[in-house]
């Protein structure tokens, strides 16, 4: 099963975090007891959520999060060894 696609998270996946956090904010509202602890797990739903929910919209834009063009970036500001020595 494949979770990246061209570059970005698959339209399941995302879908998929999106409810998880969905649910684990649910559940840590409901179920957590009143407590300064129970913080964490709302906070970790809202973070997972939000990531599903950026990788729906960089699919929308034609954005690449998880693509390996920077590889190309960093090479084409290398210098050659000839042009190094001189000042």
């Amino acid at each position: 099963m494949k979770f990246i696609a061209d570059g970005n998270l698959t339209w399941g996946a995302s879908v998929s975090l999106v409810i998880i956090g969905l649910a684990i904010m649910f559940a840590s509202l409901k179920f957590a007891p009143s407590s300064p602890w129970s913080v964490i797990p709302l906070l970790l739903g809202f973070g997972v959520a939000a990531v599903g929910g950026m990788c729906s919209r960089a699919r929308m834009l034609h954005i690449k999060p998880f693509d390996n063009s920077y590889k190309k970036a960093r090479k084409s500001y290398e210098i050659k060894g000839d042009e190094q020595d001189n000042p």
